[in-house]
């Protein structure tokens, strides 16, 4: 497994992405809901990120990894069904956070 503390700082990185697609869900008009609700889904989870690398149980963090990236699966996957008119940047930035966690998971397994 990666150093501790370069697994923070890229669950950093991931987390403000998702913040940011978040937000921009929330404010952009015409977001399909499923694009809309897998963001809020994940980024609700993300916030979870300090406790569970305070648990330091290897598994456990896998694993959460492992959620995330299906939760993102399902948000890229909500992007590329929806209506060409949604936002671009809105897409690429939901797409960034999917592949951010999915570099994340192979990097941990």
């Amino acid at each position: 497994m990666m150093q501790t503390n370069e697994l923070q700082q890229r669950l950093s990185q991931v987390e403000d992405t998702i913040h940011d697609a978040a937000r921009r869900c929330e404010s952009t008009n015409g977001v399909p809901m499923a694009v809309k609700d897998s963001m809020q889904l994940l980024d609700q989870r993300i916030m979870q990120s300090s406790d569970m690398m305070q648990s330091q149980d290897e598994s456990r963090i896998r694993q959460y990894i492992d959620d995330l990236e299906q939760i993102g699966d399902r948000a890229k996957d909500a992007c590329e069904n929806a209506p060409e008119e949604m936002d671009d940047s809105l897409r690429d930035v939901v797409m960034q956070a999917h592949r951010q966690l999915s570099d994340l998971k192979h990097q941990l397994h």
